[in-house]
């Protein structure tokens, strides 16, 4: 049974960040709507505050729809709206004019000043902050925009009939309340957008510890076999101007031609056993180092000395596919590997944070991919044991016991008192 809040959970960071983000800005037209025109009803009459609620209500549902338009334009993924801004830009400004013209010409009574001055305020504060989303050249265009609508308010305010310094004080306040309005808009951009090249990032660190891996096995089999073959491709050519010549020292250069390439053979097996075996101390090293070029903080407690070499590799595996799938899966920002004796045993622990948790009885999306039923396999083959699952609220676990000859025990105690 899905949860109430597991849609969210199964959302990654940024996404998150932008689900808040959207939903700000229709809280935004939510609260035009209910601050501005609902509040009408306790200021003036009821037929003036049913015109000027339905007024806003229209202004607050094309500063909803505007707003998600230029979101997605934001994040490059439509064209710029450039029809819904200027047409949310009309909107505002017949709206603030009919509002100013209601405040001057309209029907007399206590509050309706106070009413429609709200009006005409309001609808210009939240559409210039709604249009300052879908601008190129922010600056400079938001400048003109908030001077803009700062300036016409000044100008048909006083043109409708109010005092020049009264039309002023309107046009300061539409400016100041315009700038902040627009500036919180253009910062939640920012923010957003900061959001999702940090995941970028964070999903390019991890690709290039993967390619470093590889560059440094591609660097020791240059090492092997550059200096091996160059030796065969010299003795080879001598060979070949001996045997012309028909000079026996020929077949004494094959035979050593055919040494170095089994050297090269038996070199090459011992770079790749060592690039397939996972040690355990070498992996769990390398799993600090590839965490933290990930931008995940990586604690690794215990210690692997007297461990047999089966049990470390069959445990260095268990290291490499928990730190795979933490980097492939979920959002994890700590990662706790723990190795410690119980009882004859071994038990090595890995617990990571940022799971997202899915519906139904199946693997949670951390590490529980395919990749646990090899790790099984290798496991039995030392007698060990795994088990994977949540440990808590977002929360993987990944345990692995293996049993140590009586041997190994006896040291491994020693060696911790």
């Amino acid at each position: 049974m899905r949860r109430p809040d597991g849609w969210w959970r199964l959302k990654s960071t940024p996404e998150k960040v932008e689900t808040y983000t959207r939903w700000s800005f229709h809280f935004f037209g939510v609260s035009e709507a209910a601050g501005i025109g609902l509040a009408t009803y306790g200021q003036t009459g009821p037929r003036l505050a049913t015109l000027l609620s339905l007024l806003v209500v229209a202004h607050a549902a094309a500063c909803m729809a505007t707003a998600a338009r230029a979101l997605d334009w934001a994040l490059g993924r439509r064209a710029q709206p450039v029809r819904e801004l200027w047409g949310l830009g009309a909107l505002t400004a017949v709206l603030a004019a009919v509002a100013i013209l209601l405040a001057e010409h309209g029907p007399a009574g206590d509050g309706v000043d106070t009413a429609t001055l709200s009006v005409f305020t309001g609808v210009q504060v939240f559409g210039v902050g709604t249009m300052a989303l879908g601008v190129r050249h922010r600056w400079r265009t938001l400048a003109a925009l908030v001077g803009g609508f700062a300036a016409g308010a000044g100008v048909v305010s006083g043109a409708a009939g109010v005092l020049w310094p009264a039309a002023l004080v309107l046009a300061g306040v539409q400016l100041a309340a315009g700038a902040f309005t627009s500036f919180t808009a253009v910062f939640s951009v920012w923010l957003l957008k900061a959001v999702y090249a940090l995941d970028d990032a964070k999903e390019t660190r991890a690709r290039l510890a993967v390619a470093e891996e590889r560059l440094r096995f591609g660097r020791d089999l240059h090492d092997v076999m550059g200096r091996n073959l160059a030796v065969i491709a010299l003795k080879s050519e001598l060979a070949v101007q001996l045997s012309r010549r028909g000079r026996p020292e020929a077949v004494e250069q094959m035979i050593e031609v055919q040494r170095i390439a089994q050297e090269s053979q038996r070199e090459v097996r011992d770079v790749v056993r060592g690039y397939r075996e996972a040690a355990l101390e070498v992996e769990l090293a390398g799993a600090r180092g590839v965490l933290a070029a990930a931008g995940i903080a990586a604690k690794v407690t215990g210690g692997t000395a007297d461990l047999p070499a089966k049990v470390q590799a069959a445990l260095g595996w268990v290291v490499r596919e928990a730190t795979t799938n933490v980097l492939r899966h979920g959002d994890a920002k700590k990662v706790a590997v723990t190795v410690r004796m119980s009882k004859g045993r071994v038990v090595l622990t890995v617990e990571n944070d940022g799971v997202a948790e899915t519906t139904g009885h199946g693997p949670p999306a951390g590490p529980g991919g395919s990749g646990l039923a090899g790790l099984r396999e290798r496991l039995s083959a030392v007698d060990g044991t795994l088990e994977a699952g949540p440990a808590g609220k977002g929360v993987f676990r990944l345990t692995a016991e293996v049993p140590l000859p009586s041997t190994t025990t006896a040291a491994a105690l020693e060696a911790a008192s």
